[in-house]
């Protein structure tokens, strides 16, 4: 099994897609200077470009295009909100809520459209996903969920509560006493995109230096590690989870929290059938440390969860190795999920961050003095999140009244972090109190959530 060396989905470089691009090697000016070239970075430039063709737009990435979050996630296309509602709600109204979260059910449509449209294939296919619940505190949870879904912006069709026998008809998991159905989500290959669109941006006249670090930021001005300057009218920071490595950015605005994901070879027809996943759903479970799946394109499942959280300082990892615990206890899942498919060899393990506020709402910011705009915050969601993102931000650059420039996150600012070592001590402790609760819950085949669980939910700021 091979570890780290970015993902399984880079590491392929499927089709050669995986360009090298040139460095910065001097000064220049420009109209736009985007930070990162990640999903963020690169849909700005696209949006940006069709506002206005004629626009100079050069990205600055640290190493190369999809080397971040982009290229190593799980490919859900998901409508779920990187936000609080009751806590954007209270400071933005209900209503602006429930259009936030009817823009991002709208945006996975947009996504696939827009891939059609530029004849992009990163395998998009919009199956759904499925959460399968394996107690009944579990399913309560569901439950709840489905409910507050309907009352922010679902519709009916959009989640539907499945008996066992129902879930297990989508997917065979040992032990699911019922499930959840989302028809909202979709499910692409992370490389396909991410090197898709840096290409598609390219031939529009967007040029992208990579293995180019920028330093720091300043007003209209961003300075490379080399010590080069580009100035222009907006300098866009698209580093989400990486973004307090930038002088000139706040350094607990987010913490940059661990994920992890494993894919194993491809399963044969008769492991599948087994199985019982026939279609192009995405999967999970509703633990309190939850772990989440794709079906692949080539007959592979990707399964990803926490393993250890958080690194000491808001350090991230470089080559995305996993450490052999995480590794075991994710193939583990699996055995659990579908003991009678036999043995799932592993082909690949690798991790990433993800970038989590305080208060657990995404932002979106763009200061017309200095030119400075940033996104950040997805926890988790960041495949449609950052498409999002980014239409704030160029209709917001290009003056467009839009649904996304009214959105409630522009302008919202999320308290800082602790200073370490209350950081580390807080999130650690979150996802220990979350693994407690669900070992509880499962050996009590409990009723109710352990309240364990609350208590850490609420500490972290997630309830």
């Amino acid at each position: 099994m091979k570890n780290g060396h970015i993902s399984f989905w880079m590491d392929r470089d499927l089709d050669g897609l995986q360009t090298k691009r040139p460095r910065l090697e001097a000064d220049l000016e420009t109209d736009v200077c985007i930070v990162g070239a990640g999903f963020t970075g690169l849909w700005t430039a696209y949006l940006l470009q069709r506002h206005d063709p004629a626009l100079r737009i050069h990205i600055l990435e640290s190493d190369f295009v999809g080397h971040g979050a982009s290229g190593r996630n799980d490919g859900w296309v998901s409508a779920l909100l990187s936000a609080n509602r009751r806590k954007l709600a209270a400071a933005s109204g209900r209503d602006t809520v429930i259009e936030f979260q009817r823009t991002m059910i709208e945006a996975v449509d947009e996504i696939i459209d827009i891939l059609s449209e530029e004849n992009i294939d990163a395998h998009q296919v919009k199956g759904g996903h499925l959460r399968v619940a394996r107690t009944p505190a579990a399913l309560a949870r569901q439950e709840a969920s489905q409910r507050s879904a309907l009352d922010w912006g679902y519709r009916p069709e959009h989640i539907t509560m499945l008996s066992r026998q129902e879930a297990d008809e989508r997917i065979r998991v040992d032990g699911t006493v019922g499930g959840m159905f989302n028809t909202t989500t979709a499910r692409i290959d992370p490389s396909l995109l991410v090197t898709g669109l840096a290409r598609l941006v390219e031939r529009r006249g967007a040029v992208i230096h990579e293995n180019t670090r920028v330093a720091a930021v300043a007003a209209h001005t961003a300075r490379t590690a080399q010590g080069q300057r580009v100035r222009a009218p907006y300098v866009l920071v698209c580093t989400e989870a990486y973004s307090g490595q930038i002088d000139g950015m706040p350094k607990r605005r987010i913490a940059p929290v661990n994920s992890s994901i494993v894919i194993t070879e491809p399963l044969t027809d008769s492991q599948w059938s087994t199985i019982g996943w026939n279609d192009d759903e995405c999967f999970g479970d509703s633990a309190h440390v939850f772990t989440y799946a794709q079906r692949t394109a080539d007959g592979r499942i990707a399964i990803g969860g926490r393993g250890k959280p958080y690194r000491y300082g808001s350090r991230t990892d470089h080559a995305g190795e996993v450490d052999d615990k995480t590794v075991q206890l994710l193939h583990s899942r699996l055995t659990e999920y579908f003991p009678d498919a036999g043995e799932i060899p592993l082909a690949h393990a690798w991790c990433g961050v993800i970038g989590v506020t305080r208060d657990w709402c995404a932002f979106v910011d763009l200061d017309q003095q200095t030119g400075i705009g940033t996104a950040g915050g997805y926890a988790g969601h960041g495949v449609t999140t950052a498409f999002v993102a980014a239409n704030t931000l160029a209709d917001r650059i290009c003056g467009v009244d839009s649904r996304y420039s009214r959105l409630p996150w522009f302008g919202h600012r999320p308290p800082l972090w602790e200073p370490e070592p209350a950081r580390w001590i807080g999130i650690t402790s979150m996802y220990g109190l979350f693994g407690v609760a669900d070992t509880q819950e499962e050996r009590a085949n409990a009723e109710r959530t352990a309240p364990i669980a609350r208590f850490a939910a609420k500490i972290t700021g997630m309830d």
